[in-house]
């Protein structure tokens, strides 16, 4: 069974024992950031640092100064540049495969610069990590980036995060939003109601000053009376009346469909045989890291060669979550992959002791193949715990 494991440029670079490490684990290839948003990381066994802070979104190689002029939104080149590159070669002499991440509508940089490009809620609100996907400058921006990625010569396959609708739910610094405002009220908090969403909703037959009042309604409700209160519509708290909650979804999954296949269309034009996952989840109402598809149409024609399915809970969780996106797959002669990314990291609450019983639990439930995340956050209790379950399958 094929395994990956994840990993940033720096975890490599400037660690004469970082590639002997990982390829010690035994697996296949190697998912490398190529863009990434703003993160800060430790690096267990590196010798010259412990934490690396990365305070904006960026890309970890050397972008074409030709293809992103006159563009508003462009990539930011960290430094030192070209470091996916460097990692990269050094994996690949190892014998690795090297699949380049990358994430695509989460940039809280371009977010704030352009404002307008950005997700705003019900309350004119701005979310500026999130890009907002109906926005043809971002949809520009995506596929822009996604074919430079994909067309690198080190780039053996990419995995596309954030390739979809993005809303409230961040992982931010100091983050102070546990109140009523969260758990089923994420959905309408992240509903977008930019120019081009308005306008999009206009084409699906929505009043979208009568959606952002009703919006606001089911929001206002959630807060003054908690998860258990009734919503304006009926039902609960946070969520929009039935026939209104089903046209925004219809008027939302057709927009997502123009940006996932304005993306794609674009890669395979820049690098016709490089292998395409996108992360996702079968859950159209999804919104973030791992976007809402319904995999016949993300794995169907004009679609991605493979989906990426974020297995982080139990093994029943996990391989209910994989059996459900295995059943919905179109019928093909070149079944799709389904890659189950398994938390392994206990310090980020992977349940690394049960890892080997999660992944017979989602390659019976209809896996391919595995990712670990993440080998350059690990300790080396959880490198033993990969190696074991790699040098196992």
């Amino acid at each position: 069974m094929l395994v990956s494991v994840n990993l940033y440029p720096w975890d490599v670079n400037g660690d004469p024992g970082a590639v002997e490490r990982i390829a010690g684990l035994g697996a296949t290839e190697v998912t490398l950031a190529a863009a990434y948003h703003a993160v800060r990381a430790v690096t267990p066994f590196h010798p010259r640092h412990r934490i690396v802070t990365v305070p904006q979104a960026a890309v970890y190689y050397r972008p074409d100064p030709a293809r992103w002029r006159g563009s508003r939104l462009r990539p930011a080149s960290a430094a030192p540049a070209g470091s996916f590159g460097r990692a990269a070669e050094r994996l690949r002499a190892a014998g690795l495969r090297v699949n380049a991440w990358a994430v695509l509508a989460h940039n809280a940089r371009l977010g704030a610069a352009v404002p307008s490009c950005a997700v705003r809620n019900a309350y004119g609100d701005r979310y500026p990590w999130a890009l907002c996907i109906a926005s043809p400058e971002v949809r520009d921006y995506a596929a822009t980036l996604a074919a430079e990625i994909a067309a690198l010569e080190e780039a053996d396959g990419i995995e596309l995060e954030a390739c979809g609708w993005y809303g409230f739910d961040h992982l931010s610094a100091h983050d102070k939003t546990g109140s009523g405002l969260a758990g089923a009220a994420a959905w309408p908090l992240s509903l977008c109601f930019c120019a081009a969403c308005e306008q999009g909703y206009g084409e699906a037959g929505l009043d979208a000053g009568e959606l952002r009042r009703a919006v606001r309604s089911v929001l206002d409700a959630a807060s003054a009376g908690g998860p258990g209160a009734a919503s304006a519509g009926g039902g609960q708290a946070g969520s929009l009346p039935e026939d209104l909650d089903k046209a925004v979804l219809a008027a939302r999954t057709a927009l997502a469909e123009r940006f996932l296949r304005a993306v794609i269309a674009v890669v395979r034009s820049a690098a016709p045989d490089t292998p395409v996952l996108v992360h996702s989840h079968p859950d159209p109402r999804q919104a973030g890291a791992n976007p809402g598809y319904d995999p016949v149409t993300l794995l169907g024609p004009g679609g991605a060669d493979g989906i990426v399915l974020q297995c982080q809970g139990t093994a029943a969780e996990s391989a209910a979550l994989v059996a459900r996106t295995a059943a919905e797959l179109p019928g093909s002669a070149a079944p799709p992959r389904i890659a189950a990314s398994l938390l392994a990291v206990a310090g980020l609450g992977g349940r690394t002791g049960e890892l080997a019983g999660q992944a017979d639990a989602v390659r019976a439930a209809g896996a391919t193949e595995l990712r670990l995340y993440h080998a350059g956050l690990a300790s080396a209790a959880d490198l033993a715990a990969m190696r074991s379950l790699i040098r196992g399958r």
